[in-house]
């Protein structure tokens, strides 16, 4: 059995509980694998990137269809920090926020559990997938590479929110998700399992804008080894990251230094997805 989130964001929890902690998030139209049931909660695996835990059942559609799991293959996504979509049957504006995927999107409509909606084209980013069908009409709305780091600072100043990925409240691997994508980029969901994903770039020379880099805390603890944190670059000495909100710091080979020159971050490892 399936499920597909229907709110805006809806949170996913250790255990089955409001006040567990939070490990993650499920945006609109998100499908997940229905892993186990109690009375209010629900247990999913995202199929987006397998991330698992607990929803409160009333913010998930649930089917047996496996089509269900079709909108994580979708064509177009929200590629704004929010945007509307407006029920086409006369019903309230739903808010989308960046990242959201569109299933069966056309011309500013896209439809999903039934309900049609409408939504700004230029709110939206057409992706790869539908870009390989040959639509040529469509191509026009197409992001580059280097619009990475327009999308990445339309969030700055989001504040940091542990499990968080909308425009409200994100964690620095959030950040980086949903910034890929709107682009049509699947990353994974932490910063250690996205570091397993992109091509190698050997050193911060050779960084282009929108690469990610990697980070550990050596810098407070020589011993420390486990990647804790995540930021896309914006060039060779600038990083765009979400650590107590979204800002820009500067980055040298070493890390992440504060405007005092004092290192936050130690410096891993820096990759590239597109």
């Amino acid at each position: 059995m399936f499920a597909i989130n229907h709110c805006t964001v809806t949170p996913v929890r250790q255990e089955p509980s409001e006040g567990s902690e939070q490990l993650t998030q499920l945006l609109f139209g998100e499908v997940c694998e229905v892993l186990d049931r109690l009375p209010r909660w629900t247990k999913i695996r995202s199929t987006l990137d397998g991330q698992e835990g607990w929803v409160d059942f009333k913010m998930v559609s649930l089917t047996s269809s496996l089509i269900a799991s079709s909108p994580h293959r979708l064509e177009a996504v929200v590629a704004t920090p929010m945007a509307a979509a407006t029920p086409m049957d006369g019903g309230a504006d739903l808010l989308l926020t960046l990242g959201t995927r569109l299933p069966n999107y056309s011309h500013g409509t896209f439809e999903i559990l039934g309900q049609q909606y409408l939504i700004d084209p230029t709110c939206v980013n057409i992706t790869t997938a539908q870009r390989s069908t040959g639509e040529a009409d469509l191509q026009q709305s197409d992001l580059q590479r280097s619009d990475l780091a327009t999308i990445a600072q339309s969030l700055l100043n989001a504040p940091y929110l542990w499990g968080g990925k909308n425009a409200m409240g994100m964690d620095c691997s959030g950040f980086t998700q949903v910034v890929y994508a709107a682009m049509g980029v699947n990353l994974l969901r932490n910063a250690r399992e996205q570091m397993t994903q992109g091509e190698l770039v050997p050193s911060l020379a050779d960084a282009q804008p929108g690469d990610l880099a990697f980070f550990d805390h050596a810098d407070r603890d020589p011993k420390a080894t486990n990647i804790s944190h995540v930021g896309l670059l914006l060039s060779p000495t600038e990083i765009i990251h979400c650590s107590g909100c979204v800002h820009i710091d500067t980055i040298d080979e070493q890390g992440i230094h504060l405007s005092d020159g004092e290192l936050t971050h130690h410096l891993v490892q820096i990759k590239r997805y597109l």
